[in-house]
C-alpha cells in the first residue's frame, strides 16, 4: 500500500511534465482524453479519404520495454537523482515466479514496467511517445507518405491515402531495431477500408467496416460497431456472474452485479452503432438469468400469472438492460 501511494505521488508530479511533450495523436492514459476520441479520429480520417490502414500489434509491450532505453527518455526531462533512483527501484523490483517443479524463483527484470503499478501506464506511454516523435520528423512517414498515427497506449493504427511496403518497413525498423520491441506480424496487416471492399479493421474493441443500407437503396456507410470478440468477452463476464456456483447469493445481489457490469460495458461501447450488439447481449442476459432462477432450488421460480419473464426480470427484479 505504501508503495502504491508513493507511485501515485510520483505520477501526479511527473505526468504534467511529460504531458507537455505528448503529441495530439496519442490518446491513451492521458488526462481529459479517452478512447472514444481515438475512435472518432479514425472515423474522421477514413471519411476524409485516408482509406489505407496499417494495423500494428506489439507483442507483450508492457513486459518488453528495455530499461536501458526507457530511462534516457525519462532523463531528458527529469534530472532529480532521488526521483530517478526511485524509478529504477520500481523497474528492477524483484519478481517471484515458479519453475517447472513449483519452486519459487526470484529475478530482477531488465525490461518491462511494474505489473499493475500506478506508474506503469505513464512510463509505457512515454516510451512510445518517441515513436510518435520520429514518425513526424522529416524522415518519417508523416512527411513523405502524408500518413497519420492514431495511438492509444500500445495499440496504434497508421492511416494514409496509400500505404506501401516502405511504410511497413519503416515501422518495423523503428519499433524493432530502434525501440527494441517486437511486432506480431501474424496480427499486423494493411487493409483498404473503402466502399465495395470486404475488409474491416478492429481498433480498441470496435470493428470499422462498410455496411449496406438496410433499406436497399444501394448505398454503403462506414460504421463502428462492437467487435465480435468484445461481445464474446461480455458474454463470458455474464457467465461469471450468473452460474450455478453463485446460487447461494440473494438474487438482488446477482442482479445488482449484472447491472453494474452492463452499465460499464454499455458506457464504453456506446460509440458508433452498438444497437445490434446490445440486443445480442440483452438476449443472452435474459436467457441466462431465467435459467438461473429456474434452477436455484428444487421448486423452480415462475413469474406471476400474466407476466412474461422479460417483464418480471426488468420490473420486479430491477434488471437494467442495454
Amino acid at each position: 500500500m505504501r508503495d502504491r501511494v508513493v507511485q501515485t505521488a510520483a505520477r501526479l508530479i511527473l505526468e504534467p511534465i511529460f504531458e507537455a511533450d505528448f503529441l495530439d495523436g496519442s490518446y491513451g492514459y492521458r488526462p481529459a482524453r479517452r478512447a472514444h476520441e481515438a475512435l472518432a479520429a479514425l472515423l474522421a480520417a477514413v471519411r476524409a479519404g485516408d482509406t489505407a490502414i496499417y494495423d500494428a500489434d506489439l507483442q507483450a509491450y508492457f513486459d518488453s520495454i528495455p530499461h536501458d532505453k526507457l530511462m534516457p527518455c525519462v532523463e531528458r526531462r527529469v534530472v532529480d537523482r532521488s526521483v530517478l533512483r526511485l524509478l529504477r527501484q520500481w523497474l528492477t523490483a524483484p519478481v517471484e515466479d515458479r519453475d517447472e517443479n513449483d519452486r519459487p524463483r526470484r529475478r530482477r527484470p531488465t525490461q518491462g514496467t511494474p505489473q499493475g503499478g500506478v506508474i506503469s501506464p505513464l512510463l509505457a506511454n512515454l516510451y512510445l511517445h518517441w515513436f510518435d516523435v520520429v514518425f513526424h520528423r522529416r524522415q518519417g512517414p508523416a512527411q513523405w507518405a502524408q500518413a497519420r498515427v492514431i495511438r492509444f497506449a500500445d495499440d496504434f493504427v497508421i492511416v494514409a491515402k496509400t500505404i506501401g511496403a516502405d511504410v511497413q518497413d519503416w515501422v518495423e525498423r523503428t519499433v524493432e531495431g530502434w525501440l527494441g520491441l517486437t511486432i506480431n506480424r501474424k496480427k499486423s496487416r494493411t487493409i483498404v477500408l473503402a466502399p465495395g471492399e470486404p475488409e474491416a479493421v478492429t481498433f480498441l474493441g470496435y470493428t470499422f467496416r462498410y455496411e449496406r443500407d438496410r433499406f436497399g437503396r444501394g448505398h454503403q456507410y462506414l460504421v463502428a460497431v462492437p467487435s465480435t470478440k468484445a461481445v464474446t468477452q461480455c458474454r463470458a463476464a455474464v457467465r461469471q456472474l450468473i452460474n450455478s456456483r453463485r446460487g447461494h447469493l440473494p438474487i438482488a445481489v446477482v442482479v445488482a452485479q449484472v447491472n453494474r457490469m452492463l452499465r460499464g460495458w454499455g458506457e464504453y461501447f456506446s460509440f458508433g452503432y452498438p444497437r445490434r450488439a446490445y440486443r445480442a447481449v440483452n438476449a443472452y442476459v435474459v436467457v441466462r438469468l431465467t435459467k438461473h432462477l429456474q434452477r436455484r432450488s428444487q421448486r423452480p421460480c415462475r413469474p406471476p400469472a400474466g407476466t412474461s419473464w422479460y417483464s418480471y426480470l426488468t420490473t420486479e427484479l430491477g434488471l437494467e438492460l442495454l
